[in-house]
């Protein structure tokens, strides 16, 4: 489960995966060692993590801002009983959006001061797939194809005093005609651009990291792709 807590990533892990080396420099076992704010430095791993310590690390960041924390992984022991504290803690909201090419070129969308991709939540009795082209067209005044699924995300916010988790479905789109491109002023989007690669390595310093770890996980399986296909 990849969250994001205040565009903080925290990645939960099940008992038997163990995250990529480059992703912690500081391990903490839960067992025999307290998990306090000052030891949350950097790229952190907690092993053992248990539901009342992961609450207090969601209460935590969800209030303070951690400015030595980059990222943290928690790898449980009981990965469904995590589910289930998760569903009981927050009200789960569900959403769809996608990253749609032209040629070599990216859709992006700018929304409250930050480069984002279009994205919305799901209407009632809608599913992921349907809501994600919805959006994208709606948000952009496109059409579009759409492709694979690249991802899932999840990040926390609070509306009305009740603490909400979004789960976010994101698809891989292509362009079939953008004549009548324009920014859904409604949604407060200022600004719909076709941007280059180098453009959305600008665009993406004034993102959010959910955005950044989209686009991490497409170009991993572009790249994959591009490693399977058999040379003719």
């Amino acid at each position: 489960m990849n969250l994001f807590i205040n565009d903080t990533p925290v990645q939960i892990l099940r008992p038997q995966v163990k995250p990529d080396k480059r992703d912690f420099n500081l391990v903490i076992n839960s067992e025999i060692e307290p998990i306090t704010k000052a030891k949350l430095l950097h790229r952190v791993w907690i092993k053992h993590a248990k539901t009342d310590e992961i609450d207090k690390i969601l209460d935590l960041l969800d209030t303070t801002s951690i400015s030595g924390l980059i990222s943290l992984t928690l790898s449980v022991d009981d990965y469904e009983e995590v589910k289930l504290f998760l569903k009981k803690k927050f009200k789960i909201i569900k959403a769809s959006g996608g990253l749609v090419r032209k040629k070599d070129k990216i859709l992006m969308i700018y929304r409250l001061k930050k480069w984002d991709l279009p994205k919305g939540k799901l209407e009632k009795g809608e599913n992921v797939k349907f809501a994600a082209k919805r959006e994208v067209e709606e948000e952009c005044g496109v059409e579009v194809n759409l492709g694979k699924k690249i991802c899932t995300t999840w990040h926390t916010y609070t509306m009305k005093r009740k603490k909400i988790l979004k789960k976010t479905s994101w698809y891989a789109m292509d362009v079939i005609r953008d004549k009548n491109m324009k920014p859904q002023i409604e949604e407060d989007i200022e600004e719909v651009r076709w941007m280059a690669p180098k453009e959305v390595f600008h665009a993406l310093e004034h993102s959010y990291k959910s955005i950044s770890f989209v686009f991490d996980r497409y170009f991993e399986k572009e790249k994959a792709k591009e490693n399977t296909e058999v040379p003719s």
